[in-house]
């Protein structure tokens, strides 16, 4: 009898250990903050409910516990966020990079977190309704777009309701 429960523990054993060995190869799915984000053809502001794609220039995404929010540009997704009611800290903030993307489509693959950008206002560069914010992930690239169009480099604790309201800032939309 001990022969029977002792073969059987070895091969309850024997698959439990194939069975880990497989799980171990299992890709883990990012957690839902982490996870790859796109800008769709059918995506509307979270805020003026514009179409997302029928804008050049960087988008915004906010990402939160109970799902992402998309912005036709940086200026809309900061103005949003700046409402004390959406100013959290587990909000991440993402937006293009333009250092690395065409102004007329920005390439998702690009995105960086809104916290460490360098954001260029006043560049007379099109874009969606409002102030248009060029996003940089590197000092550089934004200081030589401030420098080429007279804009000016800001970070993102510089960047308030008064300076999103800016007129001077403003560019027409682009339609």
């Amino acid at each position: 009898m001990n022969r029977v429960y002792s073969k059987g523990s070895r091969l309850l054993a024997g698959m439990l250990v194939c069975l880990a060995l497989v799980a171990c190869d299992q890709a883990v799915p990012p957690a839902a903050g982490e996870a790859p984000l796109a800008f769709h053809r059918s995506d509307e502001c979270h805020v003026c409910g514009m179409v997302i794609t029928d804008f050049p220039g960087p988008k915004g995404a906010a990402v939160a516990a109970d799902g992402v929010k998309k912005f036709c540009s940086p200026a809309e997704m900061l103005g949003w966020w700046l409402q004390p009611e959406n100013h959290r800290a587990d909000v991440k903030l993402f937006v293009h990079d333009m250092g690395r993307s065409h102004w007329d489509s920005p390439d998702d693959a690009h995105l960086i977190d809104a916290r460490s950008a360098y954001f260029v206002v006043g560049s007379g560069l099109k874009g969606a309704m409002g102030v248009v914010l060029a996003s940089f992930a590197e000092a550089q690239a934004a200081q030589k777009l401030a420098t080429e169009t007279g804009g000016q480099v800001l970070r993102l604790e510089d960047i308030d309701q008064k300076v999103l309201g800016q007129a001077g800032g403003m560019s027409s939309m682009s339609h």
